[in-house]
C-alpha cells in the first residue's frame, strides 16, 4: 500500500519550480484576454472596445476579465508594465563603474534586446509594437502613459542616486539625468509612432541615434561659428 501510494503522488507531483496545472490555466486565460484585448484596442480602437467584446472574443464572462484585469486601460498597459519594470531591474544590474546616463542606456538598449522573447510568451512582438503606437494616438491613454512615465522616473531616479551613493532628496542630479534621458524616450515614441515601421528593430534604432546625441547636445554648441563678444 505504502509503495503504491509513494508512486501515485510522484505520479501526480509537479516539477519543481514549475506552476501547477491550475496557475497554468489561469495563465492561459488570462494571456487570451489581454491578445484579444490588444488587437481590439489596435483593430477598432481602444475606445470603441468594450469589456464585453473582449471577453466574448475568449468565450468567457465578463465576470473572468475583472478577475485578471481591473479595467480596460490596466490591459492596454499590462505588457509595457512588464517592459518597464524589466528596464529598472536592467538599470541596477548595470555595472557599477557605469555613469549614469551610460547606465541608462546601456539598460534600455539591452532591456529591448532581450525582451523580445519575454514579450513573445505573452503576445506576438508585432502586437506590442502595434499597442504602443495606439497608446501614443489615443489621447486617453497618452495622459495615462506622461502619468506612469512619472512615476517611473522617479523610481530610476532613486535606482540612480543609490548606485551613485547620493540623497535623492539633496542632490538633483540623478533626477535631471534621467528627466533628460527621458525626455529622449518620449520624442523617440512619438518620432516612431508616427512612422509606418512597427519593428522593434526600427524603435531600438531609432532610440540609439537619439541617445547618440544626447551627450553632444548638451555638452557642446551647435553652430559652426559661434560668435565672440567683439562680434
Amino acid at each position: 500500500m505504502e509503495a503504491r501510494t509513494e508512486t501515485a503522488e510522484h505520479a501526480s507531483a509537479e516539477p519543481v519550480g514549475r506552476p501547477g496545472l491550475r496557475e497554468r490555466k489561469k495563465q492561459r486565460t488570462r494571456d487570451a484576454l489581454l491578445r484579444a484585448a490588444l488587437e481590439l484596442f489596435t483593430t477598432k480602437g481602444y475606445e470603441e472596445t468594450t469589456v464585453d467584446e473582449i471577453a466574448e472574443a475568449v468565450d468567457v464572462s465578463q465576470r473572468t476579465f475583472f478577475r485578471y484585469f481591473a479595467n480596460k486601460q490596466e490591459a492596454a498597459f499590462a505588457v509595457q508594465e512588464m517592459v518597464e519594470a524589466r528596464f529598472v531591474q536592467a538599470v541596477r544590474d548595470r555595472p557599477a563603474h557605469e555613469a549614469p546616463l551610460e547606465a541608462l542606456r546601456g539598460a534600455v538598449l539591452g532591456t529591448w534586446e532581450a525582451m523580445g522573447q519575454s514579450i513573445e510568451e505573452v503576445v506576438p512582438v508585432e502586437l506590442h509594437m502595434r499597442t504602443y503606437q495606439m497608446i501614443e494616438s489615443t489621447p486617453t491613454l497618452v495622459a495615462a502613459h506622461l502619468r506612469r512615465s512619472i512615476e517611473m522616473e522617479d523610481e530610476v531616479a532613486r535606482v540612480i542616486a543609490e548606485r551613485e551613493g547620493l540623497d535623492l532628496e539633496s542632490d538633483p542630479r540623478p533626477r535631471v539625468a534621467v528627466a533628460a534621458f527621458s525626455g529622449v524616450m518620449r520624442i523617440t515614441g512619438r518620432q516612431w509612432g508616427a512612422g509606418e515601421d512597427t519593428s522593434p528593430e526600427s524603435i531600438r534604432e531609432l532610440t540609439e541615434t537619439y541617445l547618440d546625441h544626447l551627450g553632444p547636445a548638451l555638452a557642446q554648441g551647435w553652430r559652426t561659428h559661434r560668435p565672440t563678444p567683439s562680434e
